[in-house]
């Protein structure tokens, strides 16, 4: 059976790039894993849903999900303050 999501991303090595894929049922952790990605600058390739690339609007906004949990992370980390209180400041975190 195949996984509804895949992610594909390469690592950014000087010389030679290898694709790479993670693949699993949850919208959630794909989320997750896009943030560890870009926290990582590793670079992106595709997202695909069930085989088929995610459409634009669809793709960017598992981007902006995961772009939102990595800012709300490090605004935690840096203030040292909780979850709500960033989500109350600055409206990040759920």
């Amino acid at each position: 059976m195949m996984p509804k999501y895949n992610i594909e991303y390469t690592m950014p090595f000087k010389r030679a790039r290898e694709t790479y894929h993670y693949r699993s049922d949850d919208p959630v952790a794909c989320e997750e894993f896009l943030e560890e990605l870009m926290e990582r600058g590793y670079h992106i390739k595709a997202i695909r849903h069930e085989g088929l690339e995610l459409p634009k609007p669809d793709f960017d906004k598992m981007i902006k999900t995961a772009a939102g949990m990595m800012a709300a992370k490090t605004i935690c980390f840096t203030l040292g303050i909780s979850k709500e209180e960033e989500h109350f400041r600055f409206g990040f975190a759920a």
